[in-house]
């Protein structure tokens, strides 16, 4: 992800964009939130009143009508209260979910390049927390900064009506409270906050990962060393988060010193404007009633600042993965195809500046078996993503008949071609559903041919629930063989016509490894097979063998 960091006002600006569709809701929240803060503003006002009235100052209303003011505001401010804030949450949600789709779609252009990084951790804290955070933005923050500048303006106008140097004192008193110092504390904690949300991500990552290792931790005696690396990476979000904790007490603080400072200064100002007989001493009181009872909505976004830190730093993690730009530009105007030959003439390709193929050049022509062969970490594996265009390549030519690879609509290449590589992913579902993957229109009757040519149906059968038993969470409860067939019987559910095989049969005895390759053997009457391999035994079925390596083929 880019790691430059744009400006609190660009990040709440491009999050506002996508309330777009809501707006309604959005100014029905706020409008509503105006006239419940007023309601409530009004009640400590028609208080004063009523005790000025019982002092024997001529007041506009009577006692009765006081107390019968006083009642609809505190009714009205409930209703309306309610009807805020289920529209804003309405909206939190609704948007959520809205991002939640985005993201995924974003997920899925940019994978599956994206996923051969080490972020795993740090891209499942924004899909879940990080996005979670986005409801305190959108229910509790866009709202009330209209509603806090609505309300300041319009009280500033009631205690304008006085005398207009109480109007300055107001408008200056809501600025402060509600402007500079959530702006002041924001500027403070912004980094802390981005430095919060990454940590808070590179934990996710170790403790995902640690929980995948956990047997090899245990085997090798290292759950100490890992503990100790836990402890070190919570005492680091430890110290992020105090770091906040500390900008938000002090915020805190110093909001309350200024509310206090500026109702003592509107106390002066009117003792002092009513001294020279500018105004009454109702007006005095009333004057500072309002001053002091009108403070909760600016004080409302002062305290936004402190969550705001954490909400901005995860919209600004949404917000570049969002704008990622893939390495592979999915093709949606270009050719569809139906396989007939694929050929690779002098292919290159580099991965973080390290060549991995080198100048690369061999043909497959429809109904073949090609063997590759050659050491790990040779480039074999990387070819075939190449073939599937998960990555694109520096420089050479792929091309299937005599099209480009890269004009070839991606939804049709990967259509063409089944994948099965020795690190089989199984989702946590059936066996069954796992299968179906590959061809999920296929009959159960498919379903078991399928597994019967990757020697796993005898297995399956003997389970309590056959193909619907559950897999559960990663495959752990199937050893890497059972998994390995399981992605096999994919490739021979799936309807394309190109299957590429990454040491298919590297977790395999030689009693499986047999029966898959003959059935490899049969499958090339309507398929063509490039199979990868690093054992010479495994490719005994191939026409023609490929050897890389240290990138280059022979």
């Amino acid at each position: 992800m880019s790691t430059t960091r744009r400006s609190s006002t660009k990040i709440m600006l491009k999050l506002i964009v996508l309330v777009k569709p809501l707006i309604h809701f959005m100014l029905s929240a706020i409008i509503m939130g105006t006239i419940g803060y007023l309601c409530a503003t009004a009640i400590t006002i028609l208080g004063g009143m009523a005790i000025m009235n019982i002092l024997g100052y001529n007041m506009p209303f009577t006692i009765n009508t006081l107390c019968i003011l006083l009642i609809l505001c505190a009714f009205i401010r409930a209703i309306l209260r309610y009807i805020e804030q289920a529209c804003n949450h309405y909206i939190a949600f609704k948007i959520l979910a809205i991002i939640r789709d985005k993201v995924f779609k974003a997920l899925r252009i940019l994978s599956p390049a994206k996923l051969e990084g080490k972020d795993r951790g740090n891209l499942i804290s924004i899909i879940t927390s990080d996005i979670e955070l986005l409801e305190v933005f959108y229910a509790h923050t866009i709202s009330p900064i209209i509603i806090g500048v609505l309300t300041s303006l319009i009280m500033t106008l009631y205690i304008g009506s006085f005398h207009p140097l109480l109007g300055i004192v107001a408008i200056v008193a809501y600025i402060f409270v509600g402007a500079i110092i959530p702006i002041i504390n924001s500027k403070v904690v912004k980094y802390s906050g981005i430095e919060y949300r990454n940590e808070v991500g590179k934990m996710n990552s170790l403790m995902l990962d640690s929980l995948r290792g956990v047997r090899e931790l245990i085997q090798y005696n290292k759950i100490n060393d890992r503990y100790s690396e836990l402890q070190d990476n919570m005492a680091k979000l430890s110290s992020s988060q105090n770091k906040l904790k500390k900008a938000e007490s002090n915020s805190f603080a110093i909001t309350d010193f200024t509310i206090i400072f500026f109702t003592i200064s509107m106390l002066f100002t009117s003792f002092f404007l009513y001294s020279y007989g500018e105004i009454d001493f109702s007006h005095l009181v009333l004057a500072t009633i309002a001053m002091s009872s009108s403070f909760g909505p600016v004080v409302a976004l002062s305290s936004l600042s402190n969550n705001l830190a954490h909400t901005l730093a995860s919209g600004e993690r949404v917000l570049t993965l969002l704008e990622e730009e893939p390495i592979v530009e999915e093709k949606i105007d270009g050719t569809d195809f139906t396989f007939d030959n694929l050929t690779c003439k002098n292919v290159n390709f580099s991965y973080d500046n390290t060549l991995i193929l080198d100048n690369i050049s061999l043909s497959v022509n429809k109904g073949n078996i090609i063997g590759i062969l050659g050491k790990s970490g040779c480039g074999k594996s990387t070819l075939l993503k190449l073939i599937m265009r998960f990555w694109d390549k520096d420089s050479g030519e792929i091309l299937f008949g005599n099209e480009d690879i890269k004009n070839i609509n991606t939804r049709s290449l990967r259509q063409n071609e089944s994948y099965a590589t020795q690190d089989t992913h199984l989702f946590n579902d059936t066996i069954g559903n796992n299968i179906k993957i590959a061809n999920t229109s296929a009959s159960y009757e498919e379903v078991i041919e399928a597994a019967k040519k990757a020697s796993i149906h005898d297995f399956i059968s003997n389970l309590p629930k056959g193909y619907d038993t559950p897999i559960g969470e990663l495959g752990d409860r199937l050893s890497g063989g059972e998994k390995q067939r399981i992605g096999i019987a994919r490739t021979f559910l799936s309807p394309s016509s190109l299957m590429l095989l990454d040491e298919p049969t590297s977790n395999l005895d030689s009693l499986n490894e047999g029966i898959i390759i003959k059935s490899l053997l049969e499958a090339r009457e309507d398929r063509t097979i490039i199979l990868v391999s690093h054992r010479k035994s495994t490719l005994g079925i191939a026409e023609k063998i490929y050897s890389i390596e240290k990138g280059r083929l022979s």
